[in-house]
């Protein structure tokens, strides 16, 4: 059975990770017989949002505590991951992508990434490992990998000039397909960027699991 692991940063689009989009990779990796493998950092969220008024709240969260909400507690702290327990590795969008996994949010071309997902990611990079990055996750991918990628968060100007910026090659994309860096195994998918509803954004997802299965070793 291959092993896919999935970072995750929070419970929520606002604040951490998209919950749709994490249910719908788990669902699609469990009907593909592939074994899911959850992982967050230890670590408290940068901005905690009240989902129901919009507004920014004053409490902390834990991202590991958060996102074993999603998970039903199955979740382990990303400072524990190794790219040798696993086949692939996928990352989900939410804004926790860019504010807790990264600071691109705040400083744009400028931040940095989180330490144990920087190393994660360039272990499965380096053993020729497939990953799949989902929404505004992808704008990550040139802080992570010494490549110019080919990548898309669909079709959002802003963003992807920062990914230029960076050293990425966005690619405009519809929400129910997916972009294939082969050389890199890299594949990304527009979610809830594009998606007006959980069934379109059901489309690219489940393109993109199938992929990444595709090219595991």
């Amino acid at each position: 059975m291959k092993r896919v692991g999935i970072i995750l940063c929070g419970c929520g689009v606002n604040d951490g990770s998209e919950i749709h989009e994490v249910v719908l990779t788990l669902l699609a990796l469990d009907r593909a017989g592939a074994e899911a493998v959850c992982f967050a950092p230890n670590k408290c969220q940068s901005i905690v949002i009240n989902h129901l008024s919009g507004e920014e709240s004053h409490e902390r969260r834990n991202m590991l505590v958060e996102s074993a909400r999603i998970v039903r507690g199955q979740i382990r702290p990303l400072s524990d991951a190794r790219a040798d327990e696993l086949d692939a590795l996928i990352v989900p969008g939410g804004f926790g992508a860019v504010s807790n996994l990264s600071d691109l949010a705040l400083k744009g071309e400028d931040g940095g990434v989180d330490a144990d997902l920087y190393r994660l990611v360039r272990e499965i990079h380096k053993q020729s490992k497939s990953i799949g990055f989902i929404c505004i996750a992808p704008a990550l991918l040139p802080k992570l990998i010494d490549a110019p990628l080919r990548l898309t968060i669909g079709t959002d100007n802003d963003t992807a000039e920062m990914i230029e910026a960076m050293g990425g090659i966005h690619v405009t994309c519809p929400v129910d397909d997916i972009v294939v860096d082969a050389e890199n195994k890299v594949v990304t998918t527009p979610g809830y960027m594009l998606a007006t509803s959980i069934a379109q954004a059901a489309k690219g997802i489940d393109k993109l699991v199938a992929r990444v299965l595709e090219m595991t070793l």
